[in-house]
């Protein structure tokens, strides 16, 4: 008899947790689609071309600068307190002008960032479009990328409960 209860119970309890209908969803590796688009080969081949160039640009730079540092070395024992102070404040100044340049292209939000958004941002958003009519289409609620990289590509709006929780909260 416990046994029946047991058994009746877990099995309401489950038919309770399943939903009524069942969500279709799709893994897309994200990298693999882009790899395989020859305008995203043609932009990555730009950035590097970019890339080599403006390293080569700061090894030059960095070349100078020892250069001048060899220099004051050679020329330090004849050169007046004075002098020594300004040869060393102008390496130190070329030093600090290159790490700006390096920052300026390289950095965060730097020349080489802008140019990689410019090139592939309008190429991520042809197969971000195609994900989202590929999901209308055949009726896929969640698309997640299965590269980890992007992580969700597409949701039905229908499962985004935002609003419904900032309600909750009273937001």
């Amino acid at each position: 008899m416990i046994k029946k209860v047991i058994t009746l119970m877990s099995m309401a309890l489950l038919i309770g947790v399943m939903p009524a209908s069942a969500q279709k969803i799709a893994l897309v590796d994200i990298n693999e689609v882009l790899e395989s688009l020859p305008d995203y080969q043609e932009a990555q081949k730009e950035i590097d071309r970019i890339s080599a160039e403006w390293r080569q640009e700061i090894a030059q730079e960095y070349d100078k600068i020892k250069s001048m540092y060899n220099k004051y070395q050679a020329q330090q024992v004849l050169l007046s307190e004075e002098a020594q102070k300004q040869k060393e404040d102008e390496i130190v100044a070329k030093e600090t002008e290159v790490r700006e340049l390096q920052r300026r292209r390289f950095g965060p939000d730097g020349d080489l960032f802008l140019k990689r958004q410019e090139l592939v941002s309008p190429i991520q958003e042809k197969v971000f479009s195609a994900i989202d009519d590929f999901a209308a289409d055949r009726g896929y609620d969640i698309i997640l990328d299965k590269g980890g990289s992007t992580g969700l590509l597409f949701a039905n709006e229908e499962f985004d409960k935002t609003e419904d929780i900032k309600r909750r909260l009273k937001i």
